[in-house]
């Protein structure tokens, strides 16, 4: 019963006009959005936006309900998406598809007039109702898939700072280091946990150093992420030093029992970062302070079948990745 071509022209050849009408109105004193801008480009896509909307709107008389929700759909995407609209005030926006819908009740009473006695009450009746239907379903629509759009950058923007919160730093060709700042929550330590494995692999670290001097606090949820990050680094081959520990995460960890025996611990990160200086010098056999008939302090020792040295003067385990501080 709603369908009418006639209508449809009608409407159809007024959306220009419906378009300039409303930009003519527009309060362009919005303290942001894009209903208040200057920019010439933005103005002239504003208002082929509205027009497109006035093309895909009109054809409700022509179409069926479905159709008309599925064409529509795509003008919709292309508003959530456009920055100028995704940066304006969703009150503004529903503020605006009020006028709109005011303008098409206005020409429908225009052209309930120029036809009277031609089309019955209830027919008029009846295309104010699908107006108002139509007007309610692309505002909710828009606002879910706003909504939905505005969580996905959200999250996309949330894994950047993780990553750059909890970033894998080459130290040299083998050791690497992960300091660690800030609140670590479940859902941080799930992400470092795979960062960290996933950037340890593909630089061929062998060797990381894990800086928690920066963390505040440290629950039990995430203790246990830290070592389970711990063996799982074991398992790819990286053995791991912890520095900075303080000590509340020092007691949550012996309250839950976690064993840290394949981990070594130093105080600071100066220590730690001593500590890796010193492996780099050993392979290059440029040790600082030890010239290279000095090389004689050490001794061989072996570790899980790994080829050892000890250095007697600094009391110092030092492997071919990795030195040990005593």
């Amino acid at each position: 019963m709603h369908r009418n071509k006639e209508l449809h022209k009608f409407l159809l050849d007024k959306s220009w006009q419906l378009t300039e009408d409303w930009y003519a109105s527009l309060d362009k004193s919005d303290p942001a959005g894009v209903y208040s801008s200057k920019d010439p480009e933005v103005i002239e896509n504003l208002k082929q936006q509205n027009y497109r909307f006035h093309l895909q709107l009109c054809e409700i008389f022509i179409k069926d309900e479905e159709q008309f929700t599925q064409d529509i759909q795509n003008w919709i995407l292309e508003i959530v998406k456009d920055e100028p609209h995704f940066q304006t005030p969703n009150h503004f926006t529903l503020r605006e598809f009020f006028r709109v819908q005011d303008q098409y009740l206005d020409f429908l009473q225009e052209f309930a007039t120029i036809h009277e006695g031609t089309y019955d009450r209830h027919s008029i009746n009846v295309w104010n109702r699908m107006i108002i239907k139509a007007f309610k379903l692309v505002m909710l629509r828009l606002v879910e898939e706003l909504n939905e759009y505005t969580e996905s950058r959200l999250r996309a923007q949330q894994e950047l700072i993780n990553e750059l919160a909890s970033p894998v730093i080459a130290i040299d060709n083998n050791a690497a280091l992960l300091p660690l700042t800030g609140e670590i929550d479940t859902n941080r330590s799930r992400f470092i946990i795979e960062n960290t494995l996933l950037q340890c692999s593909s630089k061929g670290i062998t060797v990381l150093f894990i800086d928690l001097s920066g963390v505040v606090m440290i629950d039990t949820m995430v203790a246990h992420k830290l070592f389970q990050l711990i063996e799982a680094l074991d398992l790819i081959g990286v053995n791991t030093v912890l520095s900075g520990l303080r000590p509340e995460i020092a007691q949550t960890s012996v309250q839950l029992g976690l064993n840290f025996n394949k981990v070594k611990i130093v105080s600071t990160l100066a220590k730690a970062l001593a500590t890796a200086k010193l492996v780099t010098d050993t392979l290059r056999g440029q040790i600082t302070g030890i010239c290279l008939p000095e090389m004689d302090s050490f001794k061989t020792t072996s570790s899980k079948g790994s080829g050892f040295l000890y250095d007697n003067k600094k009391d110092v385990m030092i492997s071919n990745k990795i030195v040990l501080s005593h």
